[in-house]
């Protein structure tokens, strides 16, 4: 790589982590990122990381996941995890998504990782969502994937947890390709749901999803 694109680089995740620089300095030591994957999707659980990255050095390449192949997001999904202070991952159930909606299960979701982290964060930076009744500070950031170095760093690790946790399940529907479309609404899982019904991991509170008597997967 050229000097040129090593310095735009650079100039990029120190953009990416000029929120955070103020809070460093405003005695923040330890500032989480949290994100969620799945929240848009018909199928499957939506999944949350925190994490808490070392105030010093900076991965190149860290970017929003949307933004990345899989193959990039996988490679530094690894690299976040083994420098991470902290992570923890946890995810919303569909059945808890149809119980209390998709909001409110993304913030159970959210509140669960940011207090299993070890050692606890300082403040806490929020993909889109407000989380009150937090131990500490926390602050919602509108495209905060984007615009944070450590919600970018979340927002990899739970899009790979997820993605790996669909491709598992495509294994018990193989009629579904959740492994292509990790269960958004593509032509190919609509049709699938207009032919076999939904599966138990169907958001069945969804307009796109189309209930039937009899469930695919079950006696």
């Amino acid at each position: 790589m050229t000097l040129e694109p090593l310095l735009a680089e650079a100039c990029r995740l120190h953009l990416m982590r000029g929120l955070e620089g103020l809070l460093f300095q405003g005695g923040y030591g330890r500032v989480a990122g949290v994100d969620e994957a799945g929240r848009g999707a018909l199928a499957g659980p939506v999944v949350v990381a925190a994490v808490i990255m070392p105030p010093e050095g900076l991965i190149p390449g860290i970017d929003d996941s949307k933004a990345l192949a899989p193959p990039a997001r996988e490679a530094l999904a690894d690299l976040v995890r083994s420098q991470a202070l902290a992570y923890s991952i946890a995810a919303a159930s569909a059945d808890l998504v149809d119980r209390i909606n998709v909001l409110a299960a993304t913030r159970s979701a959210m509140r669960q990782s940011l207090l299993e982290l070890d050692p606890a964060p300082d403040i806490a930076l929020i993909d889109a969502v407000a989380l009150p009744g937090l131990p500490f500070p926390s602050l919602p950031l509108i495209r905060g994937d984007a615009i944070s170095y450590a919600v970018a760093c979340a927002s990899l690790l739970a899009k790979v947890e997820r993605d790996r946790l669909l491709t598992e399940l495509a294994a018990s529907f193989p009629q579904f390709g959740f492994d292509r479309h990790k269960g958004y609404g593509a032509a190919e899982h609509l049709a699938a749901l207009r032919e076999y019904g939904p599966t138990p991991h169907h958001r069945l509170t969804f307009r796109s999803v189309l209930p039937r008597r009899a469930i695919a997967g079950e006696a």
